[in-house]
């Protein structure tokens, strides 16, 4: 009894060996493509975008306009996500490296992922997938920071 113990034991153990080792790797990609979806919009860096987000991508997010007090909201597509870029780049515009740069891993699957992100313009919520091998974002939610009450 003690050897088919002992040897369930060493056929359990390398097999969680193994995940555990691929689990860093991933959780790292997952951090990067964040990374690059924040640094791509900081820095005006369309290269960051297109590596670590989809072209299919859906963004929606919500945020109070100047003239109003109620939250409104609004889809940023693709050809959105490169214009944006470009004008950060081309106007100068690029953000400080005091601006947050906060990335919150939820979880990673093996084939999907979702995490939190904190930026100057507020909270997103990231899905993301792996795409022949590579971790890309899905779907992103976001709002402005929260109003202080």
């Amino acid at each position: 009894m003690h050897t088919l113990i002992l040897a369930a034991v060493l056929l359990v153990v390398p097999a969680f060996s193994a995940h555990e080792s691929r689990q860093p790797s991933d959780r790292e990609a997952v951090r990067r493509a964040a990374l690059d979806y924040i640094e791509g919009f900081y820095e005006g860096d369309s290269t960051k975008l297109m590596r670590s987000v989809r072209t299919d991508v859906f963004k929606y997010g919500y945020f109070v306009p100047r003239d109003s007090s109620r939250y409104s909201g609004e889809q940023m597509t693709w050809p959105e996500f490169l214009t944006f870029a470009r004008n950060v780049k081309k106007s100068g515009r690029v953000r400080p490296a005091t601006d947050p740069k906060d990335v919150q891993i939820y979880e990673v699957l093996d084939q999907t992922a979702s995490a939190r992100i904190t930026a100057y313009w507020g909270i997103d919520y990231l899905l993301l997938a792996k795409v022949d091998g590579k971790w890309m974002i899905t779907h992103v939610l976001w709002q402005t920071p929260p109003r202080k009450a």
